[in-house]
């Protein structure tokens, strides 16, 4: 039977049915999805950021705030 037969044929069902269906499979997908997931080798949430480079320094932070509250609050406002 192919892809297309079963979804004519779930068409074909009444909503009550078609809620049944869904949550009678829906178990059997999530175990696949959890299966293969967890084969998958997780990378260290450090990791996800080492192509950023290096943080910026205190003192950097420091000087970009400076900067940034240097004219506030400002008189034309």
């Amino acid at each position: 039977m192919s892809l297309k037969e079963v979804i004519r044929l779930a068409k074909q069902l009444s909503t009550v049915d078609k809620v049944r269906l869904i949550q009678q499979i829906a178990p059997d997908i999530e175990r696949e999805l959890t299966d293969k997931l967890s084969t998958f080798p997780r990378q260290s949430l450090w990791g996800l950021c080492a192509d950023l480079g290096n943080a910026p320094s205190t003192e950097e932070i420091d000087v970009a705030r400076s900067e940034e509250w240097a004219s506030f609050p400002r008189e034309d406002i």
